[in-house]
């Protein structure tokens, strides 16, 4: 004997019905289509110049997350602790008597795995000096070999003997945006993987930190933690890739204020490159200086805001006269890339190398913009790859290395030796700092590092040193020897 179901009781289980298998089918097509964990950590990014250019003209793979944790564990074990020690000496009376007293210095800083056989990036001024380098990672020590390093982009490369060590994943800078989170990752105050998180405050900051004769500096700030001892460590996005190195706080007292700067990987990728195939970078040169554009140019100019960089001299047998360009115009962009600064142009610059043709397109006067096509030069006006120069002299205790055209230039000077790392000797006694250039010795001009040597190892008497510090002036130093 069968009941019949009222109408309205054969509604609700019809609707029941469907809403369950509505449901259902949500959830299955959901997993089916939903990226898995490892899909979301490895989007293909185009290579080369395209991948520049998408970069800059917007890409962005959309993702908003906050997940710390996931970036936290992928990021994490490509840090290392760097420790460094130095042997100086006290500098002061007793070292021409006596020798001085030799003093061990002990620095720390952190680094980047980025091959998995053992090459590490970090910070020029970590491990600046240095006569001994060691990594920690995972508990266990490498001592470190000093591969180069590049002053103007306060980076460096170190090699340890490692297999299949956990690298970086590396991301591209030039597609952060402000606003983003970030993860800054480190061993500060000697604490392994420290982790902060913040967001990029700004990009293409320039805060005169670099002393070297050509810095590159188009930092990324945030406002993640960045402490002593963080300098060299990672700032990673929220899929654990590389997208800068960290290297300075701005701070009154030495501790983290709320301002930080990294080097973008854009940059670093270039300059470690360079390090390990050739042992110094190939930096590019236009054969121009710039400057940033104020109201009155862009007035002059007619330009609708304050973006490009002025040319404010120019080689007359570089390769930018000869493109047609002149002192006064004002560079827009880089090939497709606009130009809104100094610090993004010194930045596009770091890309390229000496030989590479790029289209510049400028504007003189209240003409309309015009393009023109030059090729870049290494710093010694020509094309070809430069090899490593640095003269090291152990009776002098210092490095040196002969001014190149393009400061020879800068400088109007027709000659002259640039001191780089000082260590034991001579030159530290005599107070010489890093970065002086030496012209003359009692009034002989100085054209190479062997000269230095030559004569201040055998001359007795006074001597009488010339030159320029790090800033330009000119310094004239008397000793009795």
């Amino acid at each position: 004997m069968h009941s019949k179901l009222p109408t309205h009781m054969k509604k609700y289980l019809f609707l029941t019905i469907l809403s369950i298998g509505s449901g259902s089918l949500g959830a299955y097509l959901f997993q089916k289509l939903s990226p898995s964990e490892e899909q979301l950590y490895t989007i293909e990014q185009p290579s080369g110049k395209s991948a520049l250019l998408a970069n800059y003209h917007g890409a962005s793979d959309g993702i908003l997350n906050t997940d710390f944790v996931t970036a936290s564990a992928i990021s994490t074990p490509n840090v290392v602790y760097i420790t460094t020690m130095a042997n100086s000496n006290s500098n002061g009376w007793a070292d021409w008597f006596f020798n001085g007293g030799n003093q061990n210095t002990a620095g720390s800083g952190s680094g980047i795995i980025f091959s998995k056989d053992g090459y590490i990036v970090t910070n020029n001024h970590v491990i600046e000096n240095a006569d001994k380098i060691e990594v920690m990672h995972n508990r266990k020590s490498y001592a470190a070999k000093l591969v180069g390093l590049d002053p103007s982009t306060d980076l460096a490369v170190l090699k340890i003997d490692g297999v299949n060590l956990p690298a970086v994943k590396v991301g591209n800078s030039s597609a952060v945006r402000v606003g983003e989170w970030v993860l800054a990752v480190g061993n500060p105050f000697n604490l392994t993987s420290t982790v902060t998180a913040g967001i990029v405050s700004a990009k293409g900051r320039n805060i005169n930190l670099l002393s070297s004769q050509f810095p590159i500096e188009s930092f990324i700030q945030t406002d993640a933690a960045i402490n002593p001892g963080n300098s060299g460590g990672a700032l990673v996005n929220l899929k654990g890739e590389l997208i800068g190195v960290n290297t300075a706080i701005y701070s009154r007292t030495g501790s983290y204020t709320g301002y930080g700067f990294a080097v973008p990987v854009d940059i670093v990728k270039k300059v470690v490159n360079d390090l390990i195939q050739y042992g110094i970078v190939q930096k590019a040169f236009t054969g121009i200086q710039v400057a940033e554009v104020n109201s009155t140019l862009a007035e002059k100019h007619q330009l609708q805001g304050l973006n490009g960089v002025v040319i404010t001299s120019i080689q007359s047998d570089g390769s930018s006269a000869s493109a047609g360009l002149k002192i006064d115009d004002v560079i827009l962009k880089i090939d497709e890339i606009d130009i809104t600064s100094k610090s993004m142009y010194d930045e596009v610059l770091s890309y390229y190398s000496p030989g590479d043709k790029i289209k510049i397109t400028y504007k003189r006067d209240s003409h309309l913009p015009e393009t023109t096509t030059l090729q870049l030069t290494n710093k010694e006006g020509t094309t070809s790859i430069l090899k490593n120069t640095v003269y090291t002299s152990e009776l002098l205790g210092a490095d040196m290395e002969s001014l190149s055209k393009v400061e020879r230039d800068k400088m109007n000077l027709k000659s002259g030796v640039v001191l780089g790392n000082i260590h034991n000797g001579l030159i530290r006694r005599l107070g010489l700092q890093k970065g002086f250039i030496i012209t003359s010795v009692n009034n002989q001009p100085i054209h190479t590092p062997k000269e230095i040597e030559d004569i201040l190892s055998q001359i007795k008497g006074r001597v009488i040193i010339e030159g320029y510090n790090s800033n330009g002036g000119r310094t004239v130093y008397s000793y009795y020897f």
